[in-house]
């Protein structure tokens, strides 16, 4: 079935009151290394596409601000749960990452944690992260992707018509997220699973130097 935003909102609602009890664990490493990764410094603002239940929230480091886009009104809950945070500024937007409801340039870095195996168009999301991010800031991204060389066999396939009617897709590829972004990868790094998830910093290609790690 084709991912839609409809299907996202209704799947996701019934994600939000058990996200946190079964995937909350099974992510934390993962989002304390992109976070780590990320290095935001007090007095910048931090994109948060896809900010769900607001776990990265308490990671943000002491007087950063982060902006908190979500389509999900039941999941946008839970992260209201958690605010406020002591020396750090959070405001929380119900809107789609894939048009997301900002100017050019508001933001200083982004994290995408999880967000461009969900939305229905990842690389959309990327383009629009990439947009509201200035010039040369940080996107930092953690999700699970398809090798650029590999093609899933009968069972990922299979497997992945299950995993989108729970609201993700394991075969999307990096370097189809990226194409037409304007970005080009700075770091990209093995994280959860021996490297079947993956944390991976781009920026603009303007101001890149690209290597891979």
């Amino acid at each position: 079935m084709p991912m839609t935003n409809g299907w996202n909102r209704f799947i996701y609602r019934l994600w939000a009151p058990i996200y946190d009890a079964i995937l909350g664990r099974f992510y934390a490493a993962g989002r304390r290394q992109t976070m780590a990764t990320l290095a935001a410094c007090a007095g910048q603002r931090v994109l948060l596409p896809g900010v769900g239940t607001g776990a990265d929230l308490p990671l943000l480091p002491v007087g950063t601000c982060a902006i908190g886009v979500d389509l999900s009104p039941a999941m946008l809950v839970r992260a209201q749960v958690r605010l406020p945070l002591s020396g750090r500024n959070v405001m929380l937007i119900c809107g789609d990452v894939q048009h997301l409801p900002l100017g050019d340039g508001t933001c200083d870095a982004g994290l995408l944690n999880l967000i461009v195996s969900v939305a229905p168009d990842g690389a959309a999301c990327l383009r629009e992260a990439a947009r509201v991010v200035q010039p040369g800031g940080p996107i930092v991204i953690f999700d699970k992707f398809l090798a650029d060389d590999a093609t899933p066999g009968t069972g990922r396939r299979l497997l992945n018509v299950l995993a989108r009617r729970v609201g993700t897709d394991i075969n999307r590829r990096l370097s189809d997220l990226l194409s037409g972004s304007g970005c080009a990868v700075v770091d990209d790094r093995p994280s959860l699973f021996g490297g079947a998830y993956r944390t991976v910093v781009v920026q603009t290609e303007q101001s890149a130097s690209v290597s891979s790690g």
